[in-house]
């Protein structure tokens, strides 16, 4: 769903003063269904008081803020791509004023995704490890392929991403196994393997083995191996920027018109949940 011309979502950024932060307030700005109502950041961040658009030689009327409660109080929907901590301190005040929240953020644990499905029962909810169009066109190619290779094939992912990265395996491998993993009818924790180092023995049928790259300016990267006796599929998603990322947040934004409640996900957002 998208907004209506007539209607301009007013939308807060957090960590705004960070590289996605930045693209995403550049995005809302160029947009003809958002308005920038708000932006966050850290109280250390040197950008608190500032313009929030003075990066793009403009001036929006919108300061950077470390006061969640100002900084979403002119808000409708909250992009999120912060650490999980931070997350959960945004979704507890979204909560108190009503504000949707598109979440990018990865690292969380269980209990944390528990929180944030709690949460759906207040507020609209998009949470995705990957807010990519690109990405969750290969989460869905996985679904089909795990479907079609369940029996005979070793899989194994690979992800790479720039140096400054804190979570492994990404969020994006993580899903990457989730969706084959259901898709077999088995559960991903069942199955994973995460580490191999010196006398492993014999790879055991049903693992989906990750293995992690960190290294220079990596935007991310990710491979997925179907390996059997005479043949191996690949399935790869390469990102050179960030784009793919916010063009996928605002469709988020514009799907949570209306909603005002539920938890969601870019399959929903792109309608792929079909057959």
């Amino acid at each position: 769903m998208t907004a209506p011309s007539s209607f301009r979502r007013r939308v807060a950024v957090a960590g705004a003063s960070g590289r996605m932060g930045r693209m995403l307030i550049e995005a809302i700005r160029q947009s003809s269904d958002c308005v920038l109502a708000g932006a966050l950041d850290v109280p250390s961040s040197p950008a608190v008081g500032t313009d929030a658009t003075a990066f793009l030689g403009h001036a929006s009327g919108v300061q950077i803020t470390a006061d969640l409660r100002a900084g979403l109080a002119n808000a409708d929907v909250l992009i999120d791509f912060t650490r999980p901590e931070g997350t959960m301190n945004h979704l507890q005040v979204c909560e108190e004023l009503g504000v949707q929240m598109v979440i990018g953020t990865t690292g969380l644990t269980e209990e944390q995704k528990a929180r944030l499905a709690q949460g759906a029962a207040k507020i609209g909810i998009v949470f995705a490890p990957n807010m990519s169009v690109g990405v969750n066109v290969t989460l869905k190619l996985l679904e089909m392929a795990a479907k079609a290779m369940d029996e005979g094939y070793d899989i194994e992912i690979i992800e790479a991403h720039h140096k400054h990265k804190v979570d492994a395996p990404s969020g994006t491998a993580l899903k990457m196994g989730e969706v084959i993993a259901q898709a077999q009818g088995t559960r991903l924790a069942d199955r994973a393997v995460y580490e191999r180092y010196g006398h492993t023995g014999a790879r055991k049928p049903g693992e989906i083995g990750f293995a992690t790259i960190r290294g220079g300016d990596i935007v991310g990267d990710h491979t997925v191996m179907f390996c059997s006796e005479g043949e191996r599929i690949e399935i790869s998603h390469k990102s050179s920027s960030r784009a793919g990322y916010v063009r996928g947040s605002l469709r988020a934004v514009g799907y949570l018109a209306g909603r005002t409640s539920g938890m969601f996900d870019m399959f929903d957002v792109l309608d792929l949940n079909g057959d």
